[in-house]
């Protein structure tokens, strides 16, 4: 295959601009807003749950930390909530791509620079996610029914519009020479949803976000959005680890 479709993630942490107390000596003086500018049950709002989890479970704060969804428009209100509150320690916002692309989407008031970045939490891959029930063995033979199927006729669902997984969406299309109609839902916890009622007919969702209906048999992944696979040889599932899944070359022709 010609074009390569590599994607991945990073969930980073950041709060407001201009904070002028050191963070070496400082601790809050009332509970911590943690925005998260996602729908519930996708990877972001799953890593900011459980990072309030450890903060409670080990008292690391004498104040409560409290996640809060603000996914409207694509995640610029939680961008503008978060600007709005410029040098304000009490609110921090768990973030990802969508801190780059939602301004270029939505041509919302807010710059990236406008944010003071504390730490990078993750880098996660994109899987190509099909409902269990579907014949499909590979990536190769998804490819070839949705080509065989015709234009727009393979349901694509993902998180948001014009975010990572409609852009890799997009790159998908044009490495193969598919065309999918792509449905934006609020996080990657509704979409993997929708997948296994067979309301869509694919994803490409974080591991973290379709791992336990692919544990329960419900979901099957087709492939990692790499050349290499996965390190991670413990099996997920009774047959299968996340080093099994293959890499981008079973899309070559």
């Amino acid at each position: 295959m010609s074009n390569k479709i590599l994607f991945k993630k990073s969930l980073v942490l950041l709060c407001g601009l201009l904070l002028s107390i050191s963070c070496s000596a400082w601790e809050p003086s009332k509970p911590v807003e943690f925005v998260i500018p996602a729908g519930q049950g996708g990877g972001a709002d799953q890593m900011a749950r459980m990072i309030q989890g450890i903060i409670t479970k080990n008292n690391l704060m004498k104040q409560s930390i409290i996640p809060v969804n603000k996914s409207a428009g694509a995640g610029a209100e939680g961008f503008l909530a978060v600007k709005e509150a410029k040098g304000d320690p009490h609110k921090i916002i768990i973030t990802l791509s969508n801190l780059f692309t939602t301004p270029l989407a939505t041509g919302v008031p807010f710059n990236w620079k406008e944010m003071t970045p504390v730490a990078m939490l993750a880098l996660d891959q994109f899987i190509l996610w099909t409902n269990t029930d579907k014949p499909y063995k590979n990536a190769k033979e998804f490819i070839q029914a949705a080509k065989t199927a015709g234009p727009g006729k393979f349901k694509m669902g993902g998180t948001g519009s014009k975010q990572e997984d409609q852009i890799l969406t997009v790159g998908l299309e044009k490495a193969t020479g598919t065309k999918f109609t792509y449905l934006p839902f609020k996080g990657g916890g509704d979409v993997a949803v929708q997948l296994v009622g067979n309301h869509i007919d694919s994803t490409v969702n974080n591991p973290i976000e379709a791992v336990a209906q692919w544990r329960a048999g419900k979901l099957k992944a087709l492939c990692v959005f790499d050349d290499t696979r996965m390190p991670y040889k413990e099996k997920v599932t009774d047959t299968q680890s996340w080093n099994d899944i293959p890499g981008t070359q079973r899309f070559e022709k």
